[in-house]
C-alpha cells in the first residue's frame, strides 16, 4: 500500500486486494504442488509394490509351503500399505477442504475490510468536508473583521 498519509484511494485498495489473492495463489500454488508431490510417490511406491508383488508370485511358483507363508506376511503388509494410501488420500481431500475454507474466509475478510475501509473514507470525506466549511465560515468572518477594520483606519 501507499506510505502516504490519509485516506487509502481506490488503487490502494486493489492492489491491496491483489496482493492478497496473490499471496493465495502462491500459497495454494505450494499446497497442489506438495499435493501432486504425495501422489507421485503413491504412484511410485505403487508401482514398486506391484513389481515386488509379481516377483515374489513368481517365486511362490517355484518354491515350497515355507515360501508360501512369506507370501502371506508380505500381503499383510501390503494391505498395511494401502491403508497408509487410503490414509494419505483421506488426508488429500482434508487438505482440500482446508484450503476451500481458507479460501472462503480470506473472500470474507476481504470483504468486510472493504466495507470498513468504505464507511471509514465515507466518515473521513464528511469530517473533511465539516472542517472546510468551517474555516470558509472563519475565513469570511476574518475577511469582513478585516474590512471593517481597513474601512475604520481610513475614516
Amino acid at each position: 500500500m501507499s506510505t502516504r498519509k490519509g485516506s487509502p484511494t481506490k488503487e490502494d485498495l486493489q492492489n491491496f486486494k491483489e496482493e492478497i489473492v496473490h499471496q493465495f495463489h502462491v500459497i495454494s500454488e505450494g499446497v497442489i504442488d506438495q499435493v501432486k508431490q504425495v501422489a507421485e510417490g503413491v504412484a511410485n511406491v505403487n508401482e514398486k509394490l506391484d513389481r515386488r508383488f509379481n516377483e515374489l508370485k513368481a517365486e511362490i511358483d517355484d518354491k515350497t509351503q515355507p515360501i508360501a507363508q512369506a507370501v502371506l506376511e508380505l500381503s499383510g503388509k501390503v494391505v498395511a500399505l494401502d491403508g497408509k494410501v487410503a490414509n494419505l488420500d483421506g488426508k488429500v481431500v482434508a487438505l482440500d477442504g482446508k484450503v476451500d475454507k481458507i479460501h472462503q474466509e480470506l473472500k470474507t475478510e476481504i470483504q468486510g475490510t472493504k466495507q470498513e475501509v468504505l464507511a471509514a473514507v465515507k466518515f473521513s470525506y464528511a469530517e473533511l468536508d465539516r472542517r472546510i466549511t468551517t474555516l470558509e465560515k472563519e475565513f469570511l468572518e476574518l475577511k469582513h473583521r478585516v474590512e471593517k477594520i481597513e474601512t475604520r483606519s481610513i475614516s
